[in-house]
This record gives C-alpha cells, structure tokens and sequence, in this order.
C-alpha cells in the first residue's frame, strides 16, 4: 500500500515537473520568436502559447477548476442571449426561455427599449427564475427557484444571484406577454466568474510574467516580451532544478547536491532596473483601472514586494 502512494506521488511530481519544464521552453520560444520578429510578430500564436501556459502554472484540472487559482465573483466574460415571447392562450401561460453557462454567478435579465430597432418593446410578466447548477467542487446538481412575480418594462433589468459559483448552470426564465400589447423581447446573460491566482501558488510570480507577456503582445511590445519571457525563464528553472536535486539524494552522495543548489542566485541580482521600472508602470495603470483591475494591480504589486525583499 504504502508502495503504491509512493508511486502515486512520484508519478504526481513527474508530471508537474514536466509541465513546468514546457513552460521553460516555451518562454525560450517567446523570447527567440520577439527577437527575430520585426513587423509580423505572430502576436494570436504566442497568446495561445502564454494561455496555455498559464493554465499549467495554475494546475488546471480535467474539470476546468485549478490547483493553485480560484473564482472569484468578479467579471471576466458573459453568456448572453435574446429571445422573443409571445401571447399563449388565454395569456396567463408562462412560456420558459433557457440559458447556460459555466462558471457563471449572477443572471442579469434585461428588457431591450426597442425591438426590431425602430418598435418600442413591450412589457413582460416575469414569474419565476429556475436555476439547475453544478458547484464548484462539487459533482451533483443543486437546484434553486426564485421567484421574482413583477412585470419588466422595457428598458428595466432584474439580476438574479446564484447561490455559488457554477461549473455549470442551467437557467430558465418563465415569462408571459401582455395579451393586448403583443409578444416582447427578452435578454438573458449569465456573468462568469473571474480567476485569481492564490497567493501560496509557487508559481504565481511566473503567473503574473506571462500576464504582462499578454499586455506586451496587446501593444506590440517586442522588448517587454522579451523581458518578461526572459523572467519566467529564471523564475522557473532553479524549480526544476531543485526536484532534480531532491530526487537524487537517495542515489547520489551529499557533495554534488551541495553543488547543485549553490547555483541559485538571488532574484533581486538578476533583475535590471529597467524591467522593475516596466512592473511599476503597469500597477500604476491597473491600480487606476475598475475595481478588478485595481485588485490585479494590489496583487502584482505585492508579488513584486516579495520578489524584491533583501534576503536575511
């Protein structure tokens, strides 16, 4: 039994090792192809590389959660669509409109002013809202109602919260039309959940390099790519090489290992003025941005705190 853990964990260490081996190549790959590149920086290649990356560092799972990141109730995306509900019999029969989503917190249901762009939109009978949802970390359904019994005019809007953040979720509105107005058109979107890294990830100042690689590549800046490629690299490889290390200590005498860890330097050495200044720069931009980005900024500036923190 205790042999079988043992593989277990060392399968579990080898793989993540190699995971993180390919980030180490793959910032090499970024930093060769900004240096050659001139006008035809391949800036949608490299951003599905750097997103790739970033999803190792985090530790994503086969259910799209993460080891060392988690959800937050912060926007990052919407699901979104508009439907039409018509008048059904004597006008007092609900009809259900769906929308889903994964990892989505909220429910916004909207009443657009116009229809068809020029006709004024018309009222609808809002009963209730049923909400059939995965949590996260969870693997059975919940289910949740809320009734809401109102009518929405248009140009109003109603957010519903779901209880947890969902995996997944499945939401139907049941809506009726005023017989004597006629049908009205309806928008459904379900708010997605923004991810954040933890703070005991020992990936997250590599995490927080392969973000300003995605700034860089949004404003075509070749040599801030370079730069930040550059600092994964020498963030990540001493990591590599200290589960090289350990993993040779029952095999190897003591003195080459005593060798081998004395090749990491301090980070604060290896880090130009010019790359401190860049990180500054961009936490005084997100720190003036909405409430998402002010908070990405506190982070990244407390990652850099730490990286620069004189060693005892």
């Amino acid at each position: 039994m205790k042999m079988a853990v043992l593989v277990a964990l060392f399968a579990t260490t080898a793989a993540a090792q190699a995971q993180v081996a390919r980030v180490v190549e793959d910032a090499r790959v970024i930093d060769r192809v900004a240096q050659a590149s001139k006008r035809d920086l391949p800036r949608d290649l490299l951003k599905r590389i750097v997103n790739e990356d970033i999803d190792l560092l985090r530790g994503k799972r086969a259910d799209q959660t993460y080891q060392y990141a988690s959800f937050d109730r912060q926007e990052s995306g919407r699901v979104s669509d508009a439907f039409s509900v018509e008048p059904r019999g004597d006008g007092d029969k609900l009809t259900p409109v769906e929308i889903r989503g994964e990892f989505v917190y909220r429910l916004l249901i909207v009443l657009p002013s116009r229809r068809m762009i020029v006709t004024k939109n018309k009222r609808l009978w809002i009963d209730r809202v049923d909400i059939e949802f995965i949590p996260i970390g969870a693997s059975s359904s919940k289910m949740q109602s809320a009734k809401v019994e109102a009518w929405l005019e248009p140009g109003a809007s109603k957010q519903v919260e779901l209880p947890e953040i969902a995996r997944q979720a499945t939401v139907r509105v049941y809506a009726r039309a005023d017989k004597d107005s006629g049908y009205g058109n309806i928008a459904l979107t379900l708010l997605q959940a923004k991810v954040f890294d933890n703070a005991d990830s020992p990936y997250a100042d590599a995490v927080a390099s392969a973000k300003a690689i995605l700034r860089a590549l949004d404003n075509a800046d070749v040599p801030s790519v370079r730069s930040m490629a550059t600092r994964m690299y020498e963030e990540l490889r001493p990591k590599i090489g200290a589960t090289a290390v350990a993993s040779t200590t029952t095999t190897t005498a003591p003195a080459p290992v005593t060798k081998t860890v004395d090749v990491t330097a301090p980070r604060i050495e290896s880090t130009p003025t010019a790359e401190i200044y860049m990180e500054l720069q961009a936490v005084e931009d997100l720190l003036t941005g909405n409430e998402s980005e002010k908070r990405e900024g506190l982070d990244k500036l407390h990652q850099l705190v730490r990286r620069l923190r004189p060693a005892r």
